[in-house]
C-alpha cells in the first residue's frame, strides 16, 4: 500500500469512528426514559376504573396530555392502594403520583410538586335534615370521616391547626367516597368537606339525600391551598422530571387543552389560571 492510499484509508477510518460516536450520542440523546405513574383509582372522577376495566379520570387524562408533550418519556400507569402511592414514591418504585393531591408542608419536604392542575371549589355536604350546619364556622366540634392525604383532609387539618380550642373531629378512613357520603346521609358523621363538582356528581348518580352548603370567599381562603397537584419522587431525575412536567402544564393551559379536559369531566373550567 503506497503512502497516498494509506492516508486515504486512515482518513476514512477516522471519519467512520466519528460517525459511530455521533450516532451513539444521538441514540443516547433520544433514549426514552420509562416513568411509572401511580394512582389508587379513586376518588372519581379524578381517578377511577370504568366498566371496561380501563383507568380513566381527570388526573389520568391530564397526565396523558402532559406526557404527550414530552416524547423523551414513556409512561405506564399502576393502580395501587392509596398509602402505597406515597410509599412507592419514597422508594422510587413510582416516579409520579396522580391522586387529587393537595399541598402541605410535610409532603413538600418529601416530594416535588408539579404546578397546579386543578382549582378546587370546596363545599360542605350535610344530610338534608341537618339544620345545625349552615356555614363553615358551624363545623367546630362536628365530626367527619376523611381519607388521609386527600385535598379536603389537608384543608381540615390546616383549619384545626388554626383553631386548636374547638377543632373539627376528624376520623381517618380508607373507605371509598360513596360510603363516606352515605355515612353523612345517615347521620353517622356530621358533614363532609368536598369538591363541589365531585359532590354534585355523587348526589346525582347515587340519589343521595344531601344538601350542599357553599363556602364564603373568606372561608375558602383560610382553610387551605385550593389547588390539586401531581407528586414527583424526590430524586436527581425527579428534579428534571418536575421541570419538564411543569413546562408541559404551561403548554396545555395556554393551549386550552386543560380547560377542555375539565369541561369533559365537570362541564365547567376548573383549570388553574
Amino acid at each position: 500500500m503506497n503512502l497516498k492510499k494509506w492516508y486515504s484509508f486512515l482518513i476514512l477510518a477516522v471519519l467512520s469512528l466519528i460517525g459511530c460516536d455521533n450516532q451513539n450520542a444521538k441514540n443516547q440523546s433520544t433514549k426514552v426514559e420509562k416513568i411509572v405513574i401511580a394512582t389508587s383509582g379513586a376518588p372519581s372522577p379524578f381517578t377511577t376504573v370504568n366498566d371496561k376495566g380501563e383507568l380513566t379520570g381527570y388526573d389520568i387524562d391530564v397526565v396523558k396530555a402532559i406526557f404527550a408533550k414530552l416524547p423523551q418519556y414513556e409512561i405506564n400507569f399502576e393502580i395501587t392502594e392509596f398509602p402505597s402511592v406515597l410509599a412507592g414514591l419514597d422508594s422510587q418504585r413510582y416516579q409520579v403520583g396522580a391522586n387529587n393531591y393537595a399541598m402541605n408542608e410535610k409532603r413538600k419536604e418529601k416530594y416535588f410538586y408539579s404546578d397546579p392542575i386543578f382549582k378546587n371549589q370546596y363545599v360542605i355536604a350535610v344530610a338534608k335534615n341537618n339544620n345545625n350546619i349552615n356555614r363553615f364556622s358551624d363545623l367546630n366540634g362536628k365530626s367527619t370521616e376523611v381519607s388521609p392525604g386527600l385535598n379536603y383532609a389537608t384543608a381540615l387539618e390546616t383549619y384545626n391547626q388554626q383553631n386548636p380550642n374547638n377543632p373539627v373531629k376528624i376520623v381517618y378512613s380508607e373507605a371509598d367516597l360513596l360510603p363516606v357520603l352515605q355515612h353523612v346521609e345517615s347521620g353517622q358523621y356530621d358533614f363532609q368537606l368536598i369538591d363541589k363538582v365531585m359532590l354534585s356528581q355523587y348526589i346525582s348518580e347515587h340519589h343521595l339525600n344531601l344538601k350542599i352548603i357553599e363556602l364564603s370567599k373568606e372561608d375558602e381562603d383560610r382553610i387551605a391551598s385550593p389547588f390539586s397537584y401531581l407528586l414527583i419522587s424526590k430524586s436527581t431525575k425527579g428534579e428534571q422530571l418536575t421541570k419538564d412536567i411543569n413546562e408541559a402544564i404551561k403548554k396545555i393551559i395556554s393551549s386550552g387543552e386543560l380547560a377542555q379536559i375539565s369541561q369533559r369531566y365537570f362541564a365547567a373550567d376548573y383549570s388553574p389560571k
